[in-house]
């Protein structure tokens, strides 16, 4: 990937007041809007969901990838996510942290030492968090058995 640029194209539509819909063809149409707290719907994704959501699933596509270049087999992966939005002096309001809590399942025979430095790889090689300027941080349960 390090020799290749790639692009990726979304589109988004006006619907009403703060409501939208987002698409990248072919996959399917989001509804979109502002969050309660700044007037909107909690109804849709706003864009401080997707961008933490972002986060969370790059992490978790990072580890997996990571994992299974180094044949460490992973029997489950769940993780919450949150994202802070705070007013920032100078800037106005911005993501500053998010925190990414998976809870990985291994089998009993699992190299749990190993698991631990891969999701710490994870943590350094998402490439959604390197773009952000929030802190983002990995707080890792891995369950054996």
């Amino acid at each position: 990937m390090a020799d290749q640029t790639h692009q990726y194209e979304t589109n988004v539509e006006w619907t009403e007041g703060l409501l939208g819909t987002l698409n990248a063809a072919p996959r399917s149409a989001i509804p979109i809007g502002a969050p309660p707290e700044l007037g909107g719907s909690a109804e849709v994704w706003s864009p401080e969901h997707l961008c933490t959501a972002a986060v969370n699933a790059c992490v978790m596509l990072t580890f997996m990838a990571i994992a299974a270049n180094s044949k460490v087999p992973i029997r489950g992966y769940a993780a919450a996510a949150t994202g802070t939005l705070e007013k920032a002096e100078g800037r106005g309001p911005v993501i500053t942290r998010v925190v990414v809590k998976p809870r990985i399942t291994l089998a009993a025979d699992a190299d749990r030492a190993k698991v631990e430095r891969l999701i710490k790889m994870a943590e350094r090689n998402c490439y959604i968090s390197n773009s952000m300027n929030a802190a983002v941080t990995v707080e890792a349960e891995i369950v054996v058995g």
